[in-house]
């Protein structure tokens, strides 16, 4: 099978299972039967991707008299739900090769909140009393180096359209400063619960591809746009993209403002706008179809309190159909700078 490495085979829901990963080369969602032309085997793969996710267990099958075995690693987000298996098959008496570090995860775009695997956790280097399974989408963007299409990555997030995939391969920085490149595989799906309400979610997994300086397509560690932003930034200013929609942080360009709530880490308050001022923040929304604009917010702290900061906001486009708010907040005492 393909030199006997490890097929990552995504399972995230909405179709039939496809090839995301091939040993540590990166595959577009290829179907099974591009892979496999042989019956026999596309139908051994097929059946232990079907029994991996019936006992959402490891599964092995030997085939041919014994000859041929084939093992299975599941990828869980929680014990009742895989979101992708790893096969390998070969010759019964060979070596079977050491796997990729694998993690799957999920957005909750209805919520705005990611949640992450253990898999996921040990791929990032995470100590163990450091395991915050949940946090915001926003959360995420704070450890990974984005690549040219993160504008496209953050228009699909915003617009939620069931159906859509997207892979990307970005840079993720691991706890112990190690650089790694990483695959991501998602695609969005709608689905209801059990009280019949709907919920709109992005699932996917990240595959560990190698050292960032060995791979290619891994992007540096500060990519041109960012270091121009940066270079713009005036002092006490804290930049954010906003979704124009919901008012919810998508991410921050650079360092977040000190004090605030924005990560929705189990025991920190829920980031919000007061409610106070939520028209203001939707008048300042809806006017940037015309032009710039400003106002007061009093945005959550990280003590329960809350913070007044000046915010203001230009119109971005994340794609042709697509836009988000570049916001920029600073302390209202700070003089501004010229």
């Amino acid at each position: 099978m393909a030199g006997t490495r490890w097929l990552l085979i995504e399972t995230f829901g909405g179709g039939e299972p496809t090839v995301i990963g091939l040993g540590s080369v990166p595959r577009k969602f290829v179907p099974l039967t591009q892979i496999f032309r042989q019956r026999e085997t596309l139908a051994t793969i097929r059946g232990a991707v079907a029994a991996t996710a019936e006992a959402l267990a490891p599964v092995e099958v030997m085939s041919d008299g014994g000859r041929r075995r084939t093992l299975t690693a599941p990828l869980l987000i929680t014990p009742e739900r895989m979101h992708a298996v790893l096969v390998w098959s070969g010759p019964a008496e060979e070596t079977v090769p050491p796997r990729d570090p694998v993690g799957a995860w999920y957005f909750n775009l209805s919520t705005s909140k990611s949640t992450r695997s253990d898999d996921l956790l040990d791929l990032y280097g995470v100590a163990p009393e450091n395991r915050a399974r949940e946090h915001s989408i926003a959360g995420v963007f704070a450890r990974v180096i984005t690549n040219s299409d993160e504008s496209d990555a953050l228009a699909k997030v915003v617009r939620s359209a069931p159906g859509t995939e997207h892979q990307a391969v970005w840079t993720v920085r691991r706890d112990d400063g190690a650089l790694r490149a990483a695959h991501f595989s998602c695609r969005i799906i709608e689905e209801t619960d059990a009280a019949g309400n709907s919920e709109v979610f992005m699932r996917g997994v990240t595959h560990d591809i190698g050292d960032a300086t060995d791979v290619s397509a891994a992007p540096p560690p500060v990519i041109l746009e960012h270091r121009v932003l940066d270079a713009a930034a005036a002092e006490g200013d804290f930049r954010a993209i906003v979704d124009l929609r919901t008012l919810r942080l998508l991410r921050w360009m650079g360092p977040a403002m000190p004090g605030i709530a924005w990560q929705s880490l189990a025991g920190e308050p829920e980031p919000a706008i007061h409610a106070d001022d939520i028209e203001t923040a939707k008048t300042m929304s809806r006017n940037l179809a015309h032009s710039r604009t400003s106002g007061r917010l009093r945005l959550r702290t990280l003590d329960g309190g809350w913070k007044s900061v000046r915010a203001r906001a230009v119109l971005m486009a994340l794609d042709q159909h697509t836009t988000a708010a570049l916001v920029t907040v600073r302390d209202p005492d700070m003089p501004d700078v010229d």
